[in-house]
């Protein structure tokens, strides 16, 4: 069983996008699931997490519409910055059994202080008593930081890193990176995806992309790294065999049990989705 616990879908002919523009043009175009999902089954993926590309009720809805047995759960987007707004948004994404999660582009925000706003926790702590997980979109260290201090505040929330937290892959060192990894793990209610990363620098060449993983592994044990593809924006450095095949070697030093949990069981845990 392989869970792509990070997996995305648009339609721009219906929904806006702001982020797709011409200066990302190889992804500026539609993309659905009758598309990947010949290359996923060609990787033996069998079940995905659809995951939020817009801050907009009609990206969600769009994810909750998609019908197949390949769709484990859907992390959908709720308007954080209005605790009451969120709270019935919340409700109606509670009445579809796929819904895990809540993900705010938080990257594309000008304020990097955006995660620490009171009206934003205040939602954050609608979602932990909902029992759903949050995706944190971070790519600078202030977004990892107030990772940590959201972990420590909702200790009944799971948070889950998307794509490693943007480790500096070709930088001059690993720098606050290391650290806020380690302290992110010292949280139990903390996971990490494997996700993204062939974008960053890396591209297919795994070993520059070694150390970065290693840290989190060792930081994190495998029990809390979940795989993710990040299709289609992977496709900016390759087609989905290729980022499949990375993340395979760089996990394939781990025991069977350990790479079952990265492939696989640790999508279920922070997602809970063995109960759905």
């Amino acid at each position: 069983m392989t869970v792509d616990a990070h997996l995305h879908l648009w339609d721009l002919d219906a929904i806006d996008y702001p982020w797709l523009t011409d200066r990302l043009a190889p992804i500026n175009r539609s993309f659905g699931l009758d598309e990947v999902q010949p290359q996923l089954e060609r990787a033996g993926v069998d079940r995905v997490v659809l995951v939020q590309a817009a801050n907009s009720i009609e990206d969600s809805a769009a994810m909750f519409a998609v019908s197949s047995p390949l769709v484990a759960g859907v992390v959908a987007w709720v308007d954080l910055l209005d605790p009451a707004t969120a709270a019935r948004q919340l409700a109606g994404w509670e009445a579809h059994p796929g819904f895990v999660g809540v993900r705010h582009l938080i990257h594309d925000e000008p304020d990097p202080d955006w995660l620490a706003r009171p009206a934003v926790r205040s939602s954050l702590a609608l979602l932990a008593d909902a029992g759903r997980a949050f995706d944190v979109v971070g790519v600078l260290p202030r977004h990892l930081e107030h990772a940590v201090a959201i972990a420590d505040e909702l200790p009944h929330l799971h948070l889950v890193i998307d794509h490693l937290g943007t480790p500096p892959v070709g930088g001059a060192g690993a720098g606050p990176w290391a650290r806020l990894i380690r302290e992110l793990a010292a949280r139990p209610n903390v996971s990490v995806k494997l996700s993204g990363l062939t974008t960053l620098g890396g591209g297919s060449d795994a070993a520059r992309l070694r150390p970065f993983v290693e840290h989190a592994l060792e930081s994190f044990g495998p029990s809390r790294v979940l795989y993710g593809g990040d299709w289609p924006v992977s496709t900016l450095a390759g087609d989905y065999a290729a980022t499949h095949a990375v993340a395979v070697e760089l996990i394939a030093g781990l025991s069977p049990a350990e790479r079952h949990d990265v492939l696989s069981g640790a999508a279920e845990r922070a997602y809970r989705l063995a109960a759905r």
